[in-house]
């Protein structure tokens, strides 16, 4: 695992620390984190907080987006796909879509390249999570 995914995940945990959803991402150019962020949507109260959203807020205005990669523990939704292309972030490169499947296929339709690594350490935080909280997680994927 690169340390990009790892700084995602650290992220993730980070935001599960603060009683939220353990979703992490970081945004990378030339090798360089400019931007990092969590799902914060309970601990702020904001229904669009997602950590991919937090990121690039964090990130704050970085002209082109050309040659960034962007990491995220857990496929993007849609909310989260839809900044990626608008910005036109070219990869974005992910810990495990078994938990949620996302929007890949939207993203690759937009010339995105996604990266779905499948890794184990962000399946079981998200599977233990959703065990746990499943009225929050259905909340924070549209479903309750």
């Amino acid at each position: 695992m690169d340390e990009f995914m790892r700084a995602a995940i650290e992220e993730a945990r980070l935001g599960l620390a603060e009683g939220g959803i353990p979703i992490g991402s970081v945004l990378v150019r030339s090798g360089q984190i400019i931007g990092r962020g969590h799902n914060r949507r309970v601990q702020e109260h904001d229904p669009i907080l997602h950590a991919e959203i937090d990121c690039l807020r964090r990130a704050g205005r970085v002209g082109s987006y050309k040659s960034t990669v962007l990491y995220s523990t857990l496929m993007p939704c849609y909310l989260c796909a839809g900044a990626t292309v608008q910005f036109g972030i070219p990869k974005v490169v992910v810990g495990e879509s078994r938990s949620f499947p996302g929007s890949r296929p939207f993203m690759e339709s937009h010339g995105v390249e996604v990266v779905d690594l499948d890794l184990d350490e962000c399946h079981e935080l998200m599977k233990r999570f959703i065990a746990e909280n499943p009225a929050l997680w259905n909340e924070d994927i549209g479903e309750l």
